[in-house]
């Protein structure tokens, strides 16, 4: 029973952080991030100022906590990718089954034109850039060590794992932004397949 009962405090745990972190990335794509307060956030989602502070340090932290959270589940599913897969289709899977977490609309098919442009400007935010950095190195560390207990490698001592996190986190930023001005506005799942092809392929040159 005491295990149970952990285990729902931890689970009511990462409700509240993700209601809190998706309650601030709709009030700054609507708004505008100087137009979001923290007071703002926490009603939004239901809690008390008290509450967030107990998850978040600032509102630039709990926006970019889908960010860490996608790129940890992307690691987690690299990790359930069958073993013999090759190394980019079960890393194209694990990103296609991760990413929908940092999707702000489902399928990205009911983003209106306003709300991909409050996108668009919260992703730009300069305010934002060092948290996204912040957590941008943290998932790239934490995919790198998946990606060696993959291929058997040492994250902390050998190219290939680091290389490859790197090149994940830079392909992921390119499907966001990809996303984000393409027109007509494809899925998510259709640039995520198209960008991830292209480095199973070795990059070629466009024809």
């Amino acid at each position: 029973m005491d295990t149970d009962r952990a285990g729902l405090r931890d689970r009511k745990k990462q409700q509240t952080r993700i209601a809190l972190s998706w309650a601030a990335i709709r009030l700054t794509v609507e708004r505008g991030y100087d137009n979001v307060r923290i007071e703002d956030i926490a009603a939004e989602a239901g809690v008390s100022t008290r509450t967030f502070s107990n998850y978040f340090g600032s509102k630039g932290e709990a926006i970019v906590a889908r960010h860490h959270d996608r790129a940890r589940a992307i690691a987690a599913a690299l990790r359930e990718r069958p073993a013999d897969e090759p190394i980019w289709d079960a890393i194209t899977q694990a990103a296609l089954a991760g990413f929908a977490l940092g999707e702000p609309v489902p399928d990205g098919s009911g983003a209106t034109p306003a709300w991909v442009e409050g996108l668009r400007l919260m992703v730009a935010e300069p305010s934002l850039q060092g948290e996204f950095q912040k957590a941008g190195a943290a998932a790239e560390a934490e995919f790198a060590l998946a990606v060696a207990e993959r291929t058997g490698t040492d994250a902390s001592r050998d190219v290939y794992p680091r290389l490859v996190a790197g090149v994940v986190g830079a392909a992921l930023n390119v499907v966001t932004q990809q996303w984000l001005i393409a027109e007509p506005r494809p899925s998510v799942a259709d640039v995520l397949r198209d960008v991830f092809g292209r480095l199973a392929s070795g990059l070629p040159e466009p024809r």
